[in-house]
């Protein structure tokens, strides 16, 4: 006996069922910034400030191993700035590791509430210690506890397991004491090589533009089609 197909008991469940008519204002060449990080800005700000979108800085950060085997995550954007996008992990995390031996990554801005993704492809480095240190220190005294009482990506026995750790962490440092930064925690630098902005639109006719960087440092803007 087969699994009766979910889609029988509730249409609304049918995937192929699922769908949204953009109706959103167009992105036109003409009003795009001159270079894609301040056109992230603009956007970024809209996001953020019409309160549509829940975490705005939530991006899925796509890396692939040697062999080119994909995994993605969502992680939080910390900054961004002319030079790139940055987020901080555990450096023995997959992500990190991947990282470590394929520096090309992609990151995801899902802003559906906006009809809006923005989607970059670039390359990874390692912030700074100072810097890292300077963003550790801005973390709520839970979190930085947390980058030590976590072993990120490694299997671990129970729930239990890891609140003992924290528990232990916080008996040694209690609120108020200072938390030294983890060696093995910190940040990435995503420099971006292509950044693409892309809007809904009705019937799926949606606008796509990509800067991709080139050697003159400068960016050349094409239109994709949907």
């Amino acid at each position: 006996m087969t699994d009766r197909d979910p889609t029988d008991r509730d249409p609304r469940l049918d995937p192929a069922a699922m769908r949204e008519q953009y109706r959103a204002e167009g992105l036109d060449e003409k009003d795009l910034a001159a270079d894609p990080m301040t056109q992230f800005g603009r956007w970024f700000e809209e996001a953020a400030l019409q309160d549509l979108v829940y975490e705005p800085n939530a991006m899925v950060v796509s890396t692939a191993d040697a062999d080119g085997r994909p995994s993605s995550r969502t992680v939080l954007l910390k900054h961004y700035d002319a030079q790139g996008f940055v987020f901080y992990t555990n450096y023995d995390s997959r992500k990190a590791r991947e990282l470590g031996v394929n520096p090309y990554v992609s990151l995801l801005f899902p802003w559906h509430p906006m009809a809006r993704q923005v989607l970059v492809t670039g390359t990874a480095r390692r912030t700074g210690r100072d810097e890292t240190a300077a963003y550790f220190r801005t973390r709520p005294h839970g979190s930085q506890l947390g980058a030590w009482a976590s072993t990120q990506s490694a299997v671990i026995h129970s729930r239990a397991e890891l609140e003992s750790s924290y528990a232990d962490l916080l008996a040694r440092y209690p609120e108020g004491e200072q938390v030294p930064v983890p060696p093995h925690w910190g940040g990435f630098r995503i420099a971006p090589q292509t950044v693409e902005f892309w809007q809904g639109r009705e019937n799926r006719l949606h606008d796509r533009l990509r800067y991709t960087a080139q050697p003159s440092a400068t960016w050349r803007v094409d239109r994709l089609s949907p």
